[in-house]
């Protein structure tokens, strides 16, 4: 919808290259005489989540014109392990597979056809092992292990967060409300699947361009899994075509990798399919909580306790980090002296969980929104009211012990919240709903942790280069999935360096022209990349006018700038352009870099037991979110009709962008909330592709206004701070509220399909809102 700030902001850097169709994407790519690689996933195919691999039969396939080779686990070189810090995901597995979607071999052919013939003639023998897909049952004695042998069985990770005493500050509170809750897989179903392409280069080096969120990583994996020198591996991501975590983490980088290792150096290229996307790649963790919370009388909270259960899957990939995340979000943005909120992430034989927007918070979220609703009815306050009395400001000290030095600006959200007319106007629209259906206001507050967290460098590296044109190049460091940082260190390096936007040209990561910036990821890449990148372009801007001051004849480099295109002496009106200073310039001396490293808690409090890394956060973004729905009585379907999110992210640098990031969140927030239905039966993915799991289109959501809280963040360059992530956070308990506003029913366990609706309808028995 149009900005109702009515600011405008400059066009996105990447906008008409992607527009008229230049912009090259990873899939985009099939460089002549390529080969063709594909992973052969017999589980799927047998319906075995978990089994014994008691051989793979090549010769059919081998058979076939234009399949080159079959490669198996005895065929990778390295440790034939994977993952980002637990190494225990095969490349191919030789001798178990854990999940439906593991691969078992790997075909290289000459064309898309004969690779889709080879791996339809490829036949795996598999025997069948006793599976488990409940991460509570898992846990139990008896439980088949999904790793056999480890220590701590089918538990990854258990952790506890304390602050205080709050089982016993929960005994003595006048009013306790408890619940359990539940939030399903999800699917990240981003535009361009996972891809890439690879080859092995005369000199040793493999070469690839991969749709990754995490190139200067990639190296170091595909490197353990395959016996490489990580630093003869050249990694390049271009733009992706999305990504929402889905791609922070090996995809295709090592099988590709394989098969460039056997291709005798032609290039090998690697992408899935939609089916096969949702059946291999990672997914949102699905997670179970039983919550408790205690208030005064007042609606002064006092104490809160949760168990939360997080399935990963087979391997670990990032599962104690989202629920590391999960957990010390789990109270909400609030003041709660008391607080026990315990966590156990799961090894299960269900799909690969990973990283996903929202991190571990959006499945948290609705837990405590819910009780807090359940709370205002007991109490009869009003919702907004008990959140804003509870809401935590700059100087509180959160749920998980850390005290808040940084911008805070939740209450100003909510106090915007409470002024517009959607929220004022309330009753008299569910008032004056139409025939057979029902209509529901509903509300939340959220926010989300920014950066990787203690315990992990989180740094970035910028290189600023001016080149003999004239004009400057910014080497990234991290990958711009669509979210469009890589517009924002356009628009920071254009105002450091004051020129035109045109001015700035903008190199996507390459790991051999680029510096190690870490991941697109956890709301971090505009504040961390664009500090280090402010530097550099001060150090660029200092050294051009020193560089200048001969050429000009100026013995100072007092009245000395730099304008659009040139370095101008004001007094005199003298100008050197930049186009002839780079020429007097060696190219070293016309390149700047500078570095930045997120701060983190110096001091931390001992709340959090078992977190190896990332606890806790120092940075927040703050959001309040309101929804407004309608419930046909008769389908259960639930209609979207207006949504509000009001975001504290510092000081907004691109309102375009800005808000972009906040109706991408809400609308992936609605999928969550209410259609996106993961169908899993004994590890098998029932909702196979698009057609059976549906993902929200146009006509599902509304057009979300954005409404903006400016603070100023001291650390981030410009005041601003990371918006990716919270958005998504806030639809999920908003629309519960909604529901409970509209039908009388509270619904605990997402998604709110129109099946789950109706039979609470039936089960509630309300009397209709039908009218004559």
């Amino acid at each position: 919808m149009a900005n109702p700030s009515g600011i405008l902001s400059p066009p996105r850097h990447d906008a008409l290259s992607k527009a008229v169709g230049a912009e090259r994407f990873a899939a985009d790519l099939a460089p002549e005489g390529c080969l063709h690689a594909g992973a052969f996933r017999p589980g799927a195919l047998l319906g075995i989540a978990h089994g014994r691999v008691r051989g793979v039969d090549a010769a059919a396939a081998l058979a076939v014109p234009g399949v080159l080779r079959v490669l198996t686990a005895a065929d990778v070189p390295g440790t034939n392990l994977q993952g980002i810090i637990h190494k225990d995901q095969p490349v191919l597995c030789g001798e178990v597979i854990r999940h439906a979607g593991d691969p078992v071999a790997l075909v290289l052919a000459t064309s898309a056809e004969a690779l889709r013939a080879g791996l339809a003639a490829l036949r795996a023998d598999i025997e069948p092992l006793p599976g488990v897909f409940d991460p509570e049952a898992a846990l139990k004695k008896d439980a088949p292990l999904v790793h056999q042998g480890r220590k701590g069985g089918n538990l990854l990770l258990g952790a506890v967060i304390e602050k205080g005493d709050a089982r016993t500050a929960l005994r003595s509170a006048p009013r306790v409300v408890r619940g359990e809750f539940s939030t399903p897989v999800q699917e990240h179903a981003f535009l361009e699947t996972q891809c890439g392409v690879a080859q092995l280069l005369p000199d040793g080096t493999l070469d690839m361009t991969v749709s990754t969120q995490a190139p200067f990583r990639d190296r170091f994996e595909i490197g353990q899994a395959l016996g490489l020198d990580p630093l003869r591996i050249r990694v390049r991501a271009p733009h992706l075509g999305g990504g929402f975590g889905g791609k922070d983490g090996a995809t295709v980088q090592c099988l590709l990798g394989l098969a460039a290792l056997n291709a005798s150096g032609r290039p090998v290229r690697m992408a899935w399919d939609r089916e096969e996307s949702i059946l291999a790649g990672y997914k949102r963790h699905a997670v179970r909580l039983r919550c408790a919370l205690g208030a005064d009388a007042d609606g002064t909270l006092l104490a809160f306790t949760c168990r939360a259960f997080y399935d990963t899957g087979p391997y670990a990939h990032l599962g104690g980090e989202v629920m590391e995340l999960g957990l010390e979000h789990a109270a909400g943005p609030y003041r709660i002296p008391h607080t026990r909120i315990e966590g156990r992430c799961v090894y299960t034989n269900n799909p690969i969980a990973g990283a996903f927007r929202g991190f571990g918070v959006a499945q948290v979220s609705p837990a405590f929104e819910g009780l807090l609703d359940e709370l205002a009815e007991q109490l009869g306050l009003d919702p907004l009211e008990l959140r804003r009395r509870n809401a935590l400001t700059r100087g509180d000290v959160n749920c998980a012990g850390v005290r808040l030095d940084s911008s805070v600006h939740l209450v100003e959200c909510l106090d915007t919240l409470a002024a517009h007319p959607l929220w004022l106007g309330r009753e008299a629209w569910q008032a004056e709903a139409p025939a057979c259906t029902r209509r529901g206001v509903g509300l939340a507050a959220v926010f989300n942790g920014m950066g990787y967290g203690r315990g992990l460098p989180d740094m970035a590296i910028a290189k600023v280069e001016l080149t003999e044109a004239g004009d400057f190049l910014v080497y990234s460091g991290v990958a711009d999935m669509g979210q469009g940082n890589s517009s924002a260190f356009a628009l920071l390096a254009a105002q450091e360096l004051n020129q035109p936007p045109g001015a700035v040209r903008l190199l996507q990561p390459d790991t051999a022209l680029c510096h190690p910036s870490g991941s697109s990821s956890a709301g971090r890449t505009t504040y961390t990349f664009g500090n280090a990148l402010l530097k550099a372009c001060a150090a660029m801007r200092d050294k051009l006018l020193a560089r200048a001051a001969m050429p000009l004849l100026r013995d100072t480099l007092e009245g000395l700038e730099l304008v659009a295109g040139a370095v101008r002496h004001a007094a005199t009106g003298k100008t050197l352009p930049l186009a002839v200073l780079a020429r007097y310039l060696s190219r070293d001396d016309r390149i700047c870099v500078a570095d930045f490293l997120m701060p983190v808690a110096q001091d931390p409090p001992d709340t959090g037991r078992a977190f190896p890394i990332g606890f806790p956060h120092l940075f927040f973004a703050y959001a309040a979110h309101l929804a407004r729905i309608e419930v046909d009585e008769l389908t259960g379907r639930v209609r979207v009709c207006d949504y509000l999110a009001i975001t504290d992210g510092g000081r907004v640098l691109d309102r375009s962008c800005f808000d972009q990031q906040a109706q991408g969140g809400v609308a992936q927030g609605i999928g969550f909330a209410l259609i996106e239905d993961f169908q899993l039966r004994q590890g098998l993915i029932r909702s196979r592709d698009l057609s059976t799991y549906l993902i929200p289109t146009a006509l599902d959501v509304p057009d979300t206004l954005s409404l903006a809280v400016e603070g100023d963040e001291d650390t981030g360059p410009r005041g601003l701070k990371g918006v990716g992530e919270v958005g998504l956070n806030g639809p999920a308990p908003a629309m519960a509220a909604a529901l409970h506003r509209a039908t009388g029913v509270r619904l605990r366990h997402l998604p709110f399909t129109p099946e789950r609706v109706l039979a609470a309808l039936k089960q509630r028995k309300t009397p209709s809102r039908r009218r004559a």
